[in-house]
């Protein structure tokens, strides 16, 4: 008999019962019961665990229907591709040797195969750096202040910094508003 999925007294009651009726013993039963407890409130891990779950429950008569594509809140073409590509949120390996990224005598930083990598690898649009403009200010500013709190040299972000062309320490720019 499967275990209720709920975070109710009589479901933990229930689960503890099921599992003593399973010839376990009692603290087993009251392990197994608080773990399945805890398990009922985790977010889900995105789009296809809530299709999976959706047609579950299709399955087992909620009187529910899957939404055609293109109405209103069903997932676009889109959202399905995208949600495919992406891969333990960044779990990419780079290295100089293949050219994904560049030695720190030369500027540190992502080349433009390593950004590729990793947009494929995760889904993210990461780009060049930039000469100037707001991207080039906030990430003089990120990675100054990488360096200023690192517990080492930080020889990466000082050659990344310098690869940027951030200048005074990419420091950000205090703007005069009023009111604040």
């Amino acid at each position: 008999m499967p275990l209720v999925k709920s975070k109710s007294k009589e479901a933990f009651s229930k689960n503890i019962k099921a599992e003593i009726n399973a010839d376990k013993p009692q603290k087993q039963a009251v392990a197994i019961a608080y773990s399945v407890k805890r398990s009922v409130g985790k977010k889900s891990g995105g789009l296809w665990d809530n299709i999976h779950a959706k047609q579950e429950r299709i399955k087992n008569g909620s009187g529910e229907h899957m939404r055609k594509t293109g109405s209103k809140g069903a997932p676009t073409a889109y959202d399905l591709k995208h949600s495919q590509s992406k891969k333990n949120g960044g779990n990419v390996r780079l290295s100089i040797k293949e050219g994904d990224k560049r030695p720190t005598d030369k500027g540190a930083g992502l080349t433009a195969k390593g950004r590729e990598k990793v947009n494929r690898a995760t889904g993210s649009h990461l780009k060049a750096p930039q000469a100037s403009g707001p991207r080039h200010n906030s990430f003089c500013a990120r990675m100054s202040g990488v360096v200023k709190h690192a517990k080492g040299d930080a020889p990466r972000a000082k050659a990344s910094l310098k690869n940027w062309h951030c200048k005074d320490g990419g420091q950000a720019k205090k703007h005069d508003i009023k009111g604040w």
